[in-house]
């Protein structure tokens, strides 16, 4: 075992010389197994050591036990030690999450200051062969990415350092065999024989029957998990390239997804670039996140209909409108305004971007498109009017015979469902659309050029309307 061990830390680059490791001792078999294996090794290695117990106080006093023993080994040993007991009930209840992710969530916190607190590069984990056996298997039944399918990391980024688990090269089996040669007499927590946790069922009836039919199962699991991280490597590197092609961050906590040219991406990249935008966007991937979402998602984008909205776990929203697919944390609020346009000036648009209004003594003949719309004081009521749509708006188009819902010229120019409601609609006195600035114009534009005054309006729209507009 002890060669093992060591080949496993030399492979994967767990430890470097002249560091301090914080060592995650629960008092069973597997963390004493450790403790007990690096402090041995400190001199060889020329490390520090320091052990950690996390009390859960799910068990009152028996956990409670639990701490004090570990101390007093540290006591005996002279291992610097630390302890703390927390209520993770308590942060269950007022999480709304289960019981065990209370638990990790609360240890790792603890572990994250104690690293800050000693300056150390290193927190060593007891999990073992066995444990990732379970770990892929479980993540392969409920779902999970591929990287997660990979099972249990031998070493990854934590905090200012890094989490290492030296022991996923030997089994429990052999972490028990450890414990009996060196006189290690661990706790046992009688929650490991419950049938009500997962994991324990998979240990109890799945994991016998793999060892029966090779008792280095582990071995296999863990190349297994070595070889999809490599591979998952090389893919994420490539999605990475393709997706600064097709994604545009508009902020922090807002991603703007272009959907064909996503589309056109192999589709192994394309889940990856799924978990790439809700890798950047959460920071940490809320434990309510499945695979369902991502299949839902990839149905979404992939499907016929030209909009839709999903709403994902911590209020992201995922809203599809034509070729944009926007995901945003951004509450959605009531965008109705109407103002009057006063005279000459600037107007500033809810939405972002202005209408300039300025009088003019001859035709401005070449301010021509759908930016720009010219009136004749004249024959034009007043007051105009700016204001978001309405139900049921619709308008004489310039050129055309009858009038146009503005709904219909929306989707003719498939315009964003985000950007339908800001959108700004110009009105006369009488209450009649004369102009929807960047996309049509209405028939009340002047179109004698003999008078001796014109009022101009001109639309400068913001980043968002601004790819939309002519």
């Amino acid at each position: 075992m002890l060669q093992q061990v060591n080949d496993f830390i030399n492979k994967h680059q767990l430890l470097e010389k002249n560091t301090k490791i914080i060592v995650g001792v629960s008092g069973g078999p597997d963390s004493l197994a450790l403790l007990h294996f690096l402090w041995n090794h400190r001199t060889i290695w020329n490390v520090h050591i320091i052990a950690a117990h996390v009390d859960h106080m799910f068990r009152g006093k028996q956990s409670e036990e639990d701490m004090n023993f570990v101390k007093k080994i540290c006591e005996a040993h002279d291992i610097p030690f630390e302890g703390v007991q927390i209520d993770v009930s308590s942060h269950q209840n007022s999480h709304g999450v289960s019981a065990q992710v209370a638990a990790r969530e609360c240890r790792f916190t603890y572990f994250k200051q104690m690293m800050e607190k000693h300056q150390a590069q290193y927190i060593a984990l007891g999990h073992h062969g066995d444990d990732q056996i379970e770990t892929i298997l479980m993540r392969l039944v409920r779902g999970s990415t591929w990287e997660g399918q990979a099972g249990i990391k031998a070493k990854r980024a934590f905090s200012n350092g890094y989490i290492i688990r030296p022991f996923l090269a030997v089994t429990k089996e052999m972490i028990e065999e450890y414990c009996f040669k060196n006189n290690l007499q661990p706790r046992i927590d009688p929650s490991n024989e419950k049938a009500t946790y997962t994991r324990n069922r998979y240990r109890h009836t799945i994991l016998p029957f793999l060892k029966e039919e090779n008792r280095n199962v582990h071995e296999r699991f863990q190349q297994f998990s070595e070889a999809l991280l490599e591979d998952e490597k090389y893919l994420q590197e490539l999605t990475v390239d393709k997706m600064n092609t097709v994604i545009r961050r508009i902020g922090v906590d807002e991603i703007n997804l272009k959907i064909s040219s996503f589309m056109n991406m192999p589709n192994p990249l394309q889940r990856r670039g799924i978990q790439l935008i809700l890798n950047y966007l959460y920071g940490e991937i809320p434990s309510t996140l499945s695979n369902i979402h991502i299949e839902s998602l990839l149905t979404l984008l992939s499907g016929n209909r030209s909009s839709g909205t999903l709403h994902f776990p911590n209020h992201l929203r995922v809203e599809r409108s034509y070729d944009d697919c926007l995901f945003t944390f951004h509450e959605m609020k009531n965008s109705s305004f109407c103002f009057t346009i006063d005279g000459p000036g600037q107007s500033i648009l809810p939405g972002g971007g202005v209408i300039i209004t300025e009088v003019w003594e001859h035709y401005p003949s070449d301010k021509t498109g759908n930016n720009y719309f010219i009136i004749d004081p004249d024959t034009l009521s007043f007051p105009l009017k700016v204001r978001n749509r309405e139900i049921g708006d619709k308008m004489t188009l310039k050129g055309m015979k009858g009038r146009k819902k503005v709904k219909d010229i929306f989707i003719d120019r498939k315009i964003p469902m985000k950007d339908r409601d800001i959108w700004p609609i110009i009105e006369n006195g009488t209450g009649d659309i004369i102009w929807l600035p960047g996309l049509k114009k209405s028939t009340y534009e002047a179109t004698d050029r003999s008078k001796g005054r014109y009022i101009l309006l001109q639309h400068k729209g913001n980043q968002r309307l601004g790819g939309k507009v002519e």
